[in-house]
């Protein structure tokens, strides 16, 4: 039986308040899609690639089949150009299965991490969007030269959880829309498409990320 995220459920009225938060920056339909280097998709309000020096990955419906543990075949060239591009400690899983307290002894997150080269952030407190305090502060002290969050890019596949967290955090926002399994095929994903086209037929845009936290 799944846990509840509480963190999101709080984070949703926040959203209510500022709808900004739920928009993306960049929208995909799959993961294969991904613009890499991610710098490449995005530009500053002065019309410059900004500097994103890493990228906060999902898993589950990002680049995996939901609750699996190795990338969907389809991704993998994707998934391997990434890590080139973004090596060591400039690439970090965030999901809300693998390394969360549901992950017992993290064994998923330690799988993960021998099979994939690729470190998996323990949050065992809080899920996301609320651990983006987490998320950041880890960055800053890894390799990645993290200093602001406006160099950090977050790539999922769920409005309420990956684009709010990294919005929160002032980071830039990547959406797969679909995903492994399309949206269209359970009540959530059709429900965060319609909440998507609404906002931005009202003219509700991303927040500029910052370069220091909100």
């Amino acid at each position: 039986m799944p846990y509840l995220n509480i963190s999101a459920t709080l984070n949703l009225l926040r959203s209510i308040k500022n709808p900004s938060l739920i928009c993306p920056h960049y929208t995909i339909s799959t993961f294969d899609q991904l613009s890499i280097p991610l710098s490449s998709a995005f530009r500053t309000p002065d019309g410059q690639e900004p500097d994103i020096r890493a990228v906060v990955l999902d898993k589950d419906n990002c680049f995996a089949v939901p609750h699996e543990l190795t990338v969907y075949k389809e991704y993998e060239s994707t998934f391997t150009r990434l890590r080139a591009a973004y090596p060591g400690d400039r690439l970090l899983i965030v999901s809300n299965s693998s390394g969360t307290w549901e992950d017992r002894d993290y064994r998923e997150a330690a799988h993960l991490e021998r099979t994939l080269g690729i470190k998996v952030l323990r949050h065992h407190s809080t899920k996301k969007p609320g651990c983006w305090p987490e998320v950041f502060e880890h960055l800053k002290k890894s390799d990645a030269g993290v200093t602001r969050p406006d160099q950090v890019a977050v790539v999922g596949d769920r409005l309420f959880t990956d684009v709010v967290m990294a919005n929160m955090m002032g980071s830039w926002a990547v959406w797969v829309k679909e995903g492994v399994r399309p949206a269209s095929g359970n009540l959530m994903g059709r429900g965060e498409h319609w909440v998507a086209q609404r906002l931005f037929e009202r003219g509700w845009r991303a927040p500029t990320p910052s370069s220091r936290l909100l």
